[in-house]
């Protein structure tokens, strides 16, 4: 079915003609078949968002509807593939038109000539319905791809035998309930705006582990959680989501550059296939899907491209795999939201965003969760854990993204600029970041790490914020008119920035840092405190409790190597008692 262009505005194309046309429908406009998707209908008018630049465009042009959702193809040969926002593959679009992406390029999103070895996990006269495995490729060397019966289909496999196949070929054949014979292929395809659906989604309990001790420490997320990392430019919102794709305990990462700057995109091109996995020594590109929507690449894609991501973290999480989107960044996103909205004439919402800017970050962030994934395996969980982050206009976050999204997720790190300045990375503010998670994830802790762990994050968090305090006043009066136990509470809080929760990214035995390995840090800093506050009611003096050899070994207790760390630390702490001692006996003589 066709119509006619009558108006075309930036990435808004009016047509007439399309009365059979449905909303959401993809269709492909002028003599270049530029790709756009419907947005809204009136009578036989409909308003379509192009995901292609525009110009050279007119009235007149023909439009053609493909009468099918923007959709994603899914299965083998998505790991390691960078795709731009509509699931169109950069590699082979380089190989077929060159470094400039040619309008109106038609590219399918897996590749139809590459063979893969598939073993079937059913046999011919099995039931099955829609979400059971019937097979598996082995992808990559860091992800055993499960091909899946698609969810709305069930019955018996008539036939399915092991091969090399492409995506599109036949490895088997069911019968449905309604005695119609169905071709099981590798691929499957989705629309993008409609979540995968699941047979129960449950309450996140398990932390996510990322290998950076203020967040694993003292604002956790879930598996299965949602968190937004916000901060003004130069903050470190990009490296903070690096260390995220690189370290945290997820099986699969989506990584989605919204709008970003192109050279972010090409470090994170560079960087993880050199990247060791500490999971199984493989590069990290072996289990990550890049989405790159660049700031110059057409702003109306941003909008589609975080809805590929997550669609395509939906399907992984099916099998049951651990998935992480990071999202780079939703404000890019939303700014696609306000051009699109501004264009249609809409009313605008505050700040010209659209009214319906809060529901659409809602849609996209609870299509997170921890769900028993669909099929007759009852044991098959999968999470999908999405971080976004924020970019307010000059670190702002009253403005209504930052406000949007606040009210959305639980897990908030609050990036500061003059952190990121003084070289304290990861930059994130304790005073101004929170954790929601911190009540469900209180079992794990303490089954796993003891119930220490979380009196001395309590601990560890007053100290800071009593720290924040005790400033004031000494802008005011100075340093050395505080009393002995707030001059302490001052080193300690030194300590406690300085020596653990800045981390240092280029370091290779300190970018990440085991639970393990925290735990025992946190707990000889406080130790340390306890220690220093019987010894000054002992008579010892400040100045030497504060000047004792081990503090300075603290500050370089993140160097230790790993496979000694534990013995290291052990001495340490004898070591520190027995300094703490003689600066009590040497108080006393003084006196």
């Amino acid at each position: 079915m066709s119509g006619k262009v009558v108006k075309v505005s930036g990435p808004l194309v009016v047509a007439t003609g399309l009365a059979d046309a449905n909303m959401a429908d993809v269709v492909r406009v002028g003599p270049q078949r530029l790709i756009g998707e419907i947005l809204t209908m009136n009578g036989d008018s409909a308003s379509i968002q192009v995901y292609e630049e525009t110009s050279g465009l007119g009235p007149g042009a023909d439009v053609i509807t493909t009468g099918a959702p923007l959709s994603v193809e899914l299965g083998p040969g998505m790991i390691e593939n960078i795709y731009d926002g509509i699931q169109r593959p950069l590699e082979e679009i380089v190989k077929a038109a060159g470094a400039n992406i040619t309008r109106g390029i038609e590219l399918p999103g897996l590749s139809r000539e590459k063979k893969w070895e598939f073993t079937p996990t059913v046999k011919a006269g099995d039931k099955v319905v829609g979400g059971d495995v019937i097979g598996t490729v082995p992808e990559t060397v860091s992800v055993l791809h499960k091909i899946m019966v698609p969810p709305r289909l069930s019955g018996e496999i008539l036939s399915i035998q092991a091969g090399e196949y492409t995506v599109t070929e036949p490895v088997g054949i069911l019968l449905d309930d309604k005695g119609e014979r169905h071709e099981l292929k590798l691929m499957q395809t989705w629309p993008v705006r409609v979540g995968r659906p699941y047979k129960h989604k449950y309450p996140p309990k398990t932390p996510l582990l990322s290998g950076q001790r203020i967040v694993d420490a003292m604002f956790p997320v879930a598996k299965g959680g949602t968190a937004a990392i916000p901060g003004p430019f130069g903050s470190g919102k990009t490296v903070m989501q690096h260390a995220l794709a690189k370290w945290s305990d997820v099986d699969i990462v989506i990584y989605i550059g919204c709008g970003e700057r192109g050279n972010e995109m090409t470090d994170v091109l560079r960087e993880f296939p050199e990247l060791v996995d500490p999971r199984n020594g493989e590069p990290l590109m072996k289990r990550t899907v890049l989405i790159a929507n660049t700031s110059d690449m057409p702003v109306a894609a941003r909008e589609a491209s975080i809805y590929t991501g997550i669609t395509i973290a939906e399907y992984f999480r099916d099998m049951g795999y651990d998935v992480a989107v990071i999202a780079d960044s939703t404000s890019r996103w939303a700014e696609a939201l306000r051009e699109m909205s501004g264009r249609l004439e809409e009313m605008p919402g505050e700040e010209g965003y659209p009214a319906y800017l809060s529901s659409r970050l809602s849609q996209f962030y609870e299509r997170a969760g921890v769900v028993e994934c669909m099929g007759s395996d009852e044991e098959r969980r999968g999470s999908l854990t999405a971080v976004g982050a924020v970019s307010p206009p000059g670190g702002d976050l009253s403005e209504p993204v930052s406000q949007a999204t606040m009210r959305i997720v639980k897990v908030f790190w609050a990036l500061d600029a003059s952190l990121a300045y003084r070289r304290h990375f990861p930059a994130i503010n304790w005073l101004n970041s929170y954790s929601l998670y911190l009540d469900s994830l209180k079992p794990w802790y303490d089954e796993n790490l003891g119930e220490q762990f979380m009196r001395n994050r309590d601990r560890a968090m007053a100290i800071l914020q009593e720290e924040a305090s005790l400033n004031e006043i000494v802008q005011l009066v100075g340093k050395d008119s505080l009393s002995p136990g707030d001059q302490l509470t001052l080193e300690t809080a030194k300590m406690l920035r300085e020596d653990f929760l800045q981390q240092n990214g280029f370091l290779e035995v300190d970018w990440y840092s085991s639970y393990e390995r925290q735990d025992k840090m946190l707990q000889m800093i406080l130790d340390y405190d306890k220690l220093c506050r019987a010894a000054i009611a002992k008579g010892a003096r400040t100045a030497d409790l504060f000047e004792i050899p081990f503090r300075e070994k603290m500050g370089r207790a993140k160097t230790v190597p790993d496979e000694s760390f534990p013995t290291v630390y052990a001495e340490m702490a004898r070591e520190m008692e027995t300094q703490i001692d003689a600066a009590v006996v040497k108080g006393g003589e003084d006196a």
